[in-house]
């Protein structure tokens, strides 16, 4: 369970607690009450029903309770002998046969003086199957006495009203039975406040930490000439066939005044799907090759490389920028010429998948790393492609690394971005190309499929295409995929004359290649797929997006899917298809996409719903660092926290690593990257 240390054992807090510190009179038990009771075994006798039950008749002064087992050992029968003591605990059901209670839990007492009761409400922790509460209990009440608790920050420092660590600690596994059991459930106790804000102010400490680290590194300054008209900037400005968006502008310039500086940027580009951060990322590459640097593209599958492929070839090329292309389905000859043109500099753009980050990939000198979707790749892999400067020769390059922007089209509300990539600059798409139709999204249940078919011949009739798309669950591969083949056989008989194509992760990259240029040629009309096609396939005439069983898709899934169509002029739907009856999540998930196209809101909308460790993918990057807080309830806290974390640096530099090794450990290292 990770709990090594004293202080982790101390921090391990209960999940709920239980009042074992009142004895209630039988006859005040009502039905549904958990309560303790302290009776005399009347009689216990084995009965077979439909199963062998054991049933235990006590009474105290006040009335008569039976306690049925339905699981128990011979010996159990014999703890139970008539005219002994118990106390018992659990859950009132009152019936036909009176007050009962099933599986309580019950010890055999020898008379009030012996057994005290409690005078603290009774721990509930969180548990593994082969570690017993009251082990657990045991371990954790000793490790509050040798744990170091004592108090790290100046009181002045520490919101008002707050106890200090000690006290909320023993207050928050002890707590009086008297305290209104409400705030220790919303966690709005005082002693719930000071954990959080420890916590949060340990986290705000380590991105501090590792904002103040990345300052000292070393990167190429990117600068050229901005009144010079023959910069391949500014020619590639002149050659796209649009004008770019205020937004594109924008945020082209924070990117700019970035490569400029000695120090590595560090800036995540986030847009709402369609929001053109293609273009944006092209001109940061024309920045870097200008100034005489390479540049890296990374994206996390070969369909979305290869659509970054086909526009930056389209836009660079014919300015007399050399790509290269790299795939793992990318071998023998070809590749060996691609490593060729990037080791000796010939080629200044490189794109391709993780094939990019592989030991025999050298660059001649590498300015320029971005990284599209980066959350979909791991720590180790964003780590290394960052490492290829500092792989090179040379003296003063040997120390530097390359400037790295990330992309994503999954927007982070703003109370993630304050904590957990407080690390980063962030710019912001906030406009959509003009031009781009708002999509309509529909829901069907599964028993419409037969109009959804009807629409789909529609669209086709009008020369438009859709696309059909399958979910694909890791566990069941093998029954996802024969879903998207039968799917295919039914349209292909559903729609005579029409081209309806597959496409699937199994399919080899030349197959999948050839299948992506007939839908993007406008040959095929129909494709069915599974997610290969999330993320970055662009195809304007695209105008009807139908996913089957979306409720089993997660929302930022379905949002990226839906932005597939209304790329075009032509007014696009998206279809969402689900399997009745709809769990609570999956509604809150359909609801969400039906109410509105806004990526931003459709973030947060997904960061309630699943939370943040979930939402960031924490598998992928560490433990999730928050355990107590709440990033929409605790702004306020959060906000002090923020405001703490450099003061606390510059003035008390030993509190503060103090503060990260008690709360974080060795779980601030994923910051790096």
């Amino acid at each position: 369970m990770g709990l090594e240390r004293d202080v982790d054992l101390a921090l391990h807090l209960p999940l709920r607690y239980e009042d074992e510190t009142r004895i209630v009179p039988i006859d005040a038990l009502h039905d549904g009450d958990t309560a303790q009771v302290e009776a005399e075994v009347v009689h216990a006798r084995v009965e077979q029903r439909q199963r062998r039950q054991l049933l235990v008749r006590v009474r105290d002064a006040s009335g008569e309770l039976l306690l049925r087992f339905l699981h128990f050992y011979p010996s159990q029968q014999r703890t139970y002998e008539a005219g002994r003591r118990l106390r018992i605990r659990g859950e009132v059901r009152v019936g036909l046969l009176g007050r009962e209670m099933v599986h309580p839990v019950t010890k055999v007492i020898d008379g009030a003086a012996a057994q005290p009761l409690p005078t603290a409400l009774t721990p509930v922790y969180p548990a593994s199957a082969a570690l017993p509460q009251a082990y657990l209990r045991k371990a954790i009440a000793s490790a509050l006495q040798r744990a170091a608790l004592h108090e790290l920050l100046p009181p002045q420092l520490l919101p008002s009203g707050l106890p200090s660590l000690r006290e909320a600690l023993l207050f928050l596994h002890h707590p009086p039975p008297d305290v209104p059991l409400a705030t220790l459930e919303d966690r709005s106790h005082p002693a719930w406040q000071r954990l959080k804000f420890d916590e949060l102010l340990a986290q705000q400490l380590a991105q501090a930490d590792a904002r103040a680290r990345r300052a000292l590194l070393r990167a190429p300054p990117l600068r050229i000439d901005e009144a010079a008209p023959a910069t391949l900037t500014a020619r590639l400005l002149q050659a796209l066939p649009f004008a770019l968006t205020a937004a594109q502008h924008r945020v082209s310039a924070e990117i700019a005044a970035d490569l400029a500086l000695t120090q590595p940027m560090h800036r995540l580009l986030q847009g709402d799907v369609g929001s053109g951060k293609t273009v944006v990322a092209a001109l940061a590459a024309a920045r870097s090759i200008d100034a005489g640097w390479q540049c890296a593209l990374m994206a996390p599958t070969e369909i979305l490389a290869e659509q970054h492929f086909r526009k930056l070839i389209g836009w660079l090329e014919p300015l007399g920028v050399q790509v290269a292309w790299l795939t793992g389905s990318r071998k023998g000859r070809a590749r060996k010429a691609m490593l060729a043109a990037l080791a000796s500099g010939e080629a200044m753009l490189a794109v391709g998948t993780h094939a990019v980050i592989q030991d025999d990939v050298q660059f001649a000198r590498l300015g320029l790393a971005i990284v599209d979707e980066q959350h979909r790749f791991g720590v180790a892999q964003r780590l290394a492609l960052r490492g290829k400067l500092a792989a090179q020769t040379g003296s003063d390059e040997a120390a530097q690394e390359p400037h790295l922007l990330m992309m994503s089209a999954t927007p982070i509300p703003r109370t993630l971005a304050m904590t957990y990539y407080a690390d980063l600059a962030i710019s912001t798409l906030d406009e959509l190309p003009p031009g781009r139709t708002p999509v309509v999204t529909k829901l069907f249940a599964d028993n419409r499929r037969e109009q959804v078919v009807a629409r789909i011949r529609d669209e086709v009739v009008q020369g438009r295409q859709v696309y059909w798309v399958c979910p694909l669950v890791e566990e069941s591969e093998h029954v996802d995929l024969q879903n998207a083949t039968e799917t295919h056989a039914q349209l292909s008989a559903a729609l005579p004359g029409v081209m309806v194509g597959l496409l699937h992760g199994r399919m080899a990259a030349a197959e999948k290649a050839a299948v992506m240029s007939l839908f993007s040629g406008g040959q095929m009309g129909v494709l069915v797929a599974t997610t290969v096609i999330e993320v970055g396939v662009d195809v304007p005439n695209a105008s009807l997006m139908v996913v089957e069983h979306a409720e089993r898709f997660g929302l930022a899934q379905l949002h990226q899917l839906r932005g597939r169509v209304g790329r075009g002029a032509a007014a696009s739907v998206c279809v969402l298809l689900y399997t009745p009856p709809l769990s609570d999540t999956g509604k809150a998930r359909l609801k969400a996409m039906s109410e509105t196209t806004d990526g931003f809101e459709i973030a947060r909308r997904d960061l309630d719903i699943r939370g943040p460790g979930e939402f960031m993918g924490a598998r992928q990057s560490g433990d999730a660092l928050l355990r107590f807080a709440d990033l929409q309830g605790d702004d306020e806290l959060l906000q002090q926290a923020r405001e703490l974390a450099p003061r606390l640096w510059r003035d008390e530099p030993a509190v503060a690593q103090a503060m990260v090794d008690r709360w974080l450990r060795d779980r601030a290292a994923y910051l790096k990257a």
